[in-house]
C-alpha cells in the first residue's frame, strides 16, 4: 500500500531529525505502508526476514523464546525505533530469532531488507541510525538482565506495568494476568497474588482485563 499523504507528513515529521532528506524520500518510495491491529504477530521466531519495520504510529513488543517455548520480554519499540536484532538478522541473512507483536494498533513502513547494506554505504545518517539502534537495544537487554538478576518479582511486575503504560501513553493497560505471566516468565498465580498486593498498596487499580497505574 502506498503511504497516504497525511501519514507521509507524520513520517517526515518524526524521522527528519534522524535521517537525511534524500533517504527519507527513498524510504517513502520503496517501503510498503501497513496497518496492524493490537496483538498481531508481525514477525515470528524462525521466519525469513523480508522487510524491516519503521514505526509511524503504535508500539511493538519484542520477545525471545526458550527451549520450552516460554517467552521472555526483551524490550518495546516506539516511533523512531527499529529492532537491532532484526537488523542483525537482516545483515547476516539469517532467520528471525525474536517475536515481534504489536503492543497497540500500529502503522508501519515495511522496508525491503535488500536496501539495508546499500543504505549503510550510501547514507551516513542511516549508518548512524543502525549503530545507535544496536547501542540502545544492547542497553535495553542489559537492563533486562539486571532486572532479572537484581529485582524481586514484585519490583519487576511494577516496572513492567509502568513501562507498558509509558509505551502506550496512557495509565490504563488492557491485558490479562496470563499475558503478564508469559512476559515475565512466571506463573499466573504469582502474578495474580502480586497484582492484588500492588492494589492494596494503592499503586494500581484492577478491573476485568484492565490494570490502571495510579501514578505514572
Amino acid at each position: 500500500m502506498t503511504l497516504p499523504p497525511d501519514k507521509a507528513a507524520i513520517f517526515l515529521d518524526r524521522y527528519q531529525y534522524l535521517l537525511e532528506e534524500a533517504l527519507l524520500q527513498e524510504i517513502m518510495e520503496v517501503a510498503q505502508y501497513r496497518t496492524f491491529p493490537k496483538d498481531h504477530v508481525i514477525l515470528d521466531i524462525g521466519d525469513n526476514i523480508s522487510h524491516m519495520p519503521l514505526i509511524i504510529e503504535g508500539s511493538i513488543k519484542i520477545q525471545r523464546e526458550d527451549d520450552n517455548n516460554q517467552e521472555l520480554l526483551l524490550y518495546y519499540l516506539e516511533f523512531g525505533d527499529t529492532c537491532a536484532m532484526t537488523l542483525n538478522c537482516c545483515m547476516r541473512k539469517a532467520k528471525s530469532n525474536i517475536r515481534a507483536t504489536t503492543e497497540s494498533a500500529s502503522e508501519l513502513l515495511m522496508v525491503p531488507v535488500h536496501f539495508m547494506e546499500e543504505w549503510i554505504i550510501k547514507y551516513p545518517s542511516w549508518r548512524a541510525y543502525v549503530f545507535d539502534s544496536y547501542n540502545v537495544r544492547l542497553n535495553d537487554m542489559l537492563d533486562a538482565i539486571d532486572t532479572l538478576a537484581f529485582m524481586n518479582m514484585e519490583e519487576r511486575l511494577y516496572r513492567y506495568l509502568h513501562d507498558r503504560a509509558l509505551v502506550n501513553k496512557q495509565t490504563d493497560i488492557q491485558t490479562t494476568h496470563q499475558e503478564i505471566a508469559n512476559d515475565l516468565h512466571t506463573s499466573r498465580v504469582v502474578i495474580s497474588r502480586l497484582l492484588k498486593k500492588l492494589e492494596k498498596e494503592e499503586k494500581i487499580q484492577l478491573s476485568r482485563n484492565k490494570i490502571s497505574i495510579t501514578h505514572l
